[in-house]
């Protein structure tokens, strides 16, 4: 099946003082041998529902769990199984009811594999009860006979045996067969001070008396636990139908109240984290994309193909059985920064390829366009297949391996590697379409708002040309043309005339104001608009 050896029985607490571990629970540590020494088709659990169906204990229920996260998670909540139920109140009994009732209720849900909960009312107590009158009547006091009682039976240490570096303790007390009863108890005899010999039976009633095995208290309170295991990866979803169930089938008494805890605790916990810290991944992400393109439009395209990226990662999640767990959020996390790399360098490839295109024709129209993008897109082909190939090479040992924090590494790797497969698909597919709708878009608003600015177009015979004002406006230098004496600007909007933000060529007047300006730089200029015919007046650079 997989099992390599066990370990044997511990009982009660492990030898630490703060851990909370009762006398009734027992621990066996299982070590398993290597995967590949395990039967075909063996997973964890199925040698979980096999050892459960051949390890049943009367009174006692089966949980499994890796003894390091026990250790840890019992020290820091007290609870060793995936979910636990504390029970808070004054009352003891009123406690173990609502425990036993919980109990009852949480194995009726779905998902939820064993249930166990505290009898911290349970315990049987041996009751010496010292008539002090008797004792004094012998010349005994109380504190004698309570010695006398801890000597006998629970002993007392009289010395020490030294062997070697071996230090042995030399206890003294009654031999088993007179003290392993309630009767051989009061048959204990006991010497006075004058001489007198009686039985413990005389000076002392003794009898067994129920009581609290084990006392718990937290916030003030006494505590009992219930005890939930889950096989269902869905631990949240198991969560909500307990406390759903709990709500309805369980009536708590005054002064009871029920706090959720174990592993559950520290899921909610990372959940509201990641409420917090997946917005603000994505924020910064928005923020430094547009600190590139200092457009809103272009980081919003970036940011709007990011979840799309991600399906890839979902998918190899999904094949290896995976639950979305907070490694996995991180590993997200990750490829949302990967796949917005790939859209910024894609994008500012492709800008830059319209832009020379722009530089050599600036009246370059749909032609021009899609050889750009067909340009831009080419150029980013090998830098992207390297990126992936070296990212997947650092990877996949991560997945394939078994050692110490493997399954935690998986899990942040997965959603990586497969994101690598749609993320760079979807850089050099969805971008440059999206890129090219965008800039068909201008091309056409820009040629529409000549037509109507050009009386010269066809369909504006009989308009009169506007009165030409004058207007400013700021933009970057695209091209010179020193030859022809024109200038080529990518200005913003200029309101005053009602020109939106666009490319166009302007006639310098006089010719010397080009050598002012240089391609690239930001300007500020002055225009006599008259359509297609504008006039640039004046320009001055914007240099800091």
């Amino acid at each position: 099946m997989g099992v390599g050896g066990a370990k044997p029985l511990v009982c009660g607490a492990h030898g630490h003082a703060t851990d909370p571990a009762p006398l009734e629970m027992f621990e066996t540590t299982i070590t398993f041998k290597p995967k590949d020494q395990w039967r075909p088709g063996m997973t964890m659990d199925k040698i979980k529902a096999a050892l459960n169906r051949a390890v049943q204990v009367p009174g006692l229920t089966n949980l499994f769990v890796p003894p390091i996260r026990n250790r840890i998670d019992m020290l820091s909540t007290g609870i060793k199984s995936p979910i636990g139920i504390k029970v808070l109140g004054t009352d003891l009994a009123a406690l173990q009811s609502v425990a036993d009732r919980i109990e009852a209720v949480a194995r009726t849900v779905p998902g939820v594999r064993s249930a166990i909960a505290e009898r911290p009312a349970s315990g049987r107590y041996v009751d010496v009860h010292i008539h002090r009158d008797a004792a004094a009547r012998y010349g005994l006091t109380q504190d004698q006979v309570q010695q006398l009682i801890a000597t006998v039976v629970g002993g007392d240490p009289i010395g020490q045996s030294i062997e070697g570096r071996e230090r042995f303790p030399i206890v003294v007390r009654y031999p088993r067969v007179d003290r392993d009863s309630v009767q051989a108890l009061r048959q204990l005899p006991i010497v006075a001070a004058n001489g007198a010999q009686l039985t413990l039976g005389q000076i002392a009633d003794i009898t067994v008396a129920a009581g609290p095995s084990m006392l718990k208290s937290e916030d003030g309170q006494l505590a009992t636990y219930v005890y939930v295991d889950t096989d269902s990866s869905n631990l949240g979803g198991v969560v909500a139908r307990l406390q759903r169930a709990v709500t309805q089938q369980v009536t708590l008494p005054a002064g009871v109240t029920l706090d959720w805890s174990g592993q559950f605790q520290y899921l909610a916990r990372a959940a509201q984290r990641l409420r917090l810290v997946v917005p603000v991944a994505l924020l910064i992400v928005f923020v430094l994309i547009y600190a590139v393109f200092r457009r809103a439009v272009e980081a919003a395209l970036i940011m709007a193909s990011v979840p799309l990226a991600l399906v890839g990662g979902l998918w190899l999640v999904w094949l290896l059985g995976q639950a979305v767990s907070v490694a996995t959020v991180i590993g997200f996390i990750a490829l949302a920064g990967v796949a917005a790399e790939f859209g910024v360098v894609m994008l500012l490839y492709l800008r830059h390829a319209w832009d020379r295109q722009l530089a050599a024709n600036p009246q370059a129209g749909i032609e021009a366009l899609d050889a750009a993008i067909r340009e831009g897109a080419v150029q980013r082909v090998r830098p992207k297949a390297m990126t992936v190939a070296v990212i997947l090479a650092g990877l996949f040992p991560i997945l394939l391996g078994h050692g110490a924090g493997s399954e935690v590494m998986q899990r942040i790797a997965a959603p990586m590697i497969g994101g690598m497969v749609t993320a760079p698909l979807l850089s050099m597919l969805i971008l440059p379409a999206a890129f090219r709708l965008r800039m068909r878009h201008r091309l056409r608003k820009s040629a529409a708002f000549a037509q109507q600015m050009d009386p010269n177009m066809p369909g504006m015979a009989g308009m009169q040309p506007a009165k030409p004002t004058l207007a400013q406006g700021v933009g970057i230098v695209k091209a010179i043309d020193t030859a022809k004496g024109t200038i080529t600007l990518q200005h913003q909007a200029i309101t005053a005339i009602g020109w939106p933000a666009m490319i166009m060529t302007f006639k310098a007047d006089p010719p010397p104001l080009l050598q002012k300006v240089k391609v690239g730089e930001s300007v500020r200029f002055t225009l006599h608009p008259a359509g297609m015919a504008s006039t640039v007046t004046a320009i001055t650079p914007l240099r800091p």
